[in-house]
């Protein structure tokens, strides 16, 4: 696999060209003092000499070695420790937390761009932290002062990790199911007992200590989701002076045997009357968890982008290196040319780079309406940002880690043969975005999510609004690039017409909703990276980078040329109804 090379320059260009993040961090009282340009800059280029220098370098043979489970134990490759505690040194984990408990404070925006570094440096190995930096979310929110006062310091300090106990073996989605038992002491702890899968990070040998936060139902508890609990459940329980004491009665019965993010320690947990602590109220664990989930399905969205990052860089250097056969236009020399040349590998490389591009800058935005919901002091800012990224976070999951898939295969594709060989890497990349797909709702629920719950539930009205910023910034910047925005203000119509027929239908056939979902999710996506891309090549106009300047410009004309027609066939599919999923009876199948 070629060096991973951290995309810095286009992580400055949106911060401060496209998105103006300095302006809002000066006016803001609590991040005024925490950050400004030069801080953000210095702290992506530290990211940066990291994830390029200590954690990719080791990403092929972490992946040729995997996790191991002996005797309940498990043990990370070579030289995932040193690497973590790199990370942990250096005050990575709580980069964006609370600074009351040892957090940097720094915004999503920022974080956001570091998480994309470590995903393209080793997906596998950015979990650890990623996972942790969730976990504090929830425990910020909703833990008492006194647990906060425990965990999160640790936590942010990167001395504890944490992981999130969901699933049970017959409960995935439909979390209502779970067996997972509560049961309150006399000291007000709780003892938990049952079995969780698929536990990201749930026992490894970098840290002393993992934080478990346990999904469980309370004896009486009300049924379904509504009678779900949320616990801290520590593997060793911690001493009233904050040292560790024994462990807790809980253990890791196994791990999986992964297709891809073979670094990453994906365990059976079981509990056994497990010492736990409550977050927030009994039978309100959900709503606790869920506030992480923007935050954590953003995240999965940049482990996609992450990938198909590498991919691209990876294909890009091959494409260059590699002389197959000549190109259309003859040249004297007679000697094979770089496959560069060729249509289809350009076809293939451009693609991931508008690709990629796009959902970088979308990521940004999506960061940016959780930093303004979160530090903003206008309530109405406030509303807004909350109910854009709420509306966005499912399109952030799905439509990025789907288009990062694809742009995985692609890269792979452009090496031929060796693509499919394990020496390149490249058959790594497509493994290890591949459960990015599937993991924290699969990208079906994230469609059924966006057009059930976003779209439907409030009649349209967030994509609405954003409708009408995509469409007053087109006609407010239509001068610069006439074309491409009309085709803007055409792709947003289309939308909002699909939106309208789609809710009209479901008034009388609530499975159009379902029958719509992904395609519509895929449309609302392609026409918001087509906002990404105007707002990038209008910003591209006022640089002094002319190199950064021209490829932004080209890379956005081809976006609109060859990528955002794409809608058109989508609403086509939308339209087709539901009629034609449910004509089927179970023996057509």
């Amino acid at each position: 696999m070629s060096k991973y090379s951290a995309p810095v320059n286009d992580m400055n260009f949106l911060l401060f060209d496209v998105f103006k993040a300095d302006k809002f961090w000066q006016g803001n009282a609590q991040l005024a003092e925490s950050i400004d340009r030069e801080t953000a800059n210095a702290i992506l280029q530290e990211s940066a000499k990291v994830t390029e220098g200590v954690i990719a370098p080791n990403s092929r043979a972490a992946d040729e070695e995997g996790v191991t489970w002996v005797d309940g134990k498990v043990t990370t490759p070579k030289g995932f420790k040193e690497a973590y505690n790199v990370v942990s040194e250096g005050g990575w984990v709580g980069l964006a937390g609370d600074p009351e408990y040892g957090g940097m404070g720094m915004p999503k925006m920022l974080s956001a761009m570091h998480e994309e570094m470590m995903c393209g440096a080793d997906l596998g190995f950015s979990l650890y932290s990623g996972l942790t930096a969730g976990a504090c979310v929830s425990i910020h929110a909703h833990a008492s002062e006194e647990l906060k006062n425990i965990y999160l310091p640790n936590m942010y300090a990167g001395t504890w990790t944490g992981s999130m106990c969901l699933t049970e073996a017959h409960a995935g989605t439909d979390l209502g199911l779970i067996k997972t038992k509560a049961v309150k002491n006399d000291d007000n702890s709780y003892n938990i007992t049952g079995s969780k899968i698929f536990i990201t990070g749930g026992d490894h040998d970098l840290t002393e200590n993992i934080i478990h936060l346990v999904l469980a139902k309370l004896p009486g508890a009300p049924e379904g989701s509504r009678g779900i609990s949320l616990f801290i459940v520590p593997k060793y329980n911690v001493n009233e002076d904050g040292s560790l004491g024994e462990l807790n009665t809980l253990g890791c019965g196994s791990i999986e045997h992964k297709m891809g993010i073979h670094g990453s320690s994906t365990c059976v947990m079981n509990f056994d009357d497990a010492k736990g602590y409550l977050v927030g109220e009994e039978n309100k664990g959900l709503a606790c968890m869920f506030t992480m989930m923007n935050y954590e399905r953003l995240f999965v969205g940049i482990q996609g982008l992450g990938a198909s990052e590498r991919s691209y860089q990876n294909a890009l250097e091959y494409a260059i290196d590699r002389k197959q056969g000549k190109g259309a236009i003859k040249t004297a020399d007679k000697k094979p040319q770089p496959i560069i040349v060729h249509p289809d590998v350009r076809r293939m490389l451009l693609n991931m780079k508008a690709l990629n591009e796009g959902a970088r800058a979308f990521n940004t935005y999506v960061a940016m309406q959780l930093d303004i919901a979160k530090f903003s002091d206008d309530a109405d800012a406030v509303k807004t940002a909350y109910d854009k990224g709420q509306l966005l976070t499912p399109i952030a999951k799905a439509f990025v880690t789907d288009m990062g898939f694809d742009s995985c295969v692609a890269g792979q594709q452009v090496f031929g043969g060796h693509g499919y060989i394990r020496e390149w890497g490249q058959e790594q990349l497509v493994r290890d975005c591949r459960i990015t797909q599937i993991y924290e709702g699969t990208n079906g629920v994230q469609a059924l999510d966006l057009i059930g719950r976003k779209v439907a539930m409030d009649n349209g009205h967030t994509a609405n609004l954003l409708a009408k910023e995509v469409i007053e910034f087109a006609k407010q910047n239509e001068a610069s690039f006439p074309d491409e925005l009309a085709q803007l203000i055409a792709a947003v119509d289309l939308l909002s017409a699909v939106t309208v027929d789609v809710l009209k239908k479901a008034s009388t056939n609530p499975d159009e909703l379902g029958a719509a979902s992904v395609e519509y999710l895929h449309l609302f996506g392609y026409v918001m990276f087509g906002y990404m891309w105007a707002k990038m090549m209008v910003s591209a106009n006022s640089i002094d980078d002319k190199m950064l300047a021209q490829s932004k410009v080209k890379t956005g004309k081809y976006y609109f040329a060859r990528v955002l027609p794409k809608i058109m066939s989508l609403k086509l599919q939308i339209e087709s109804g539901a009629d034609n999923l449910y004509q089927f009876e179970l023996e057509d199948f």
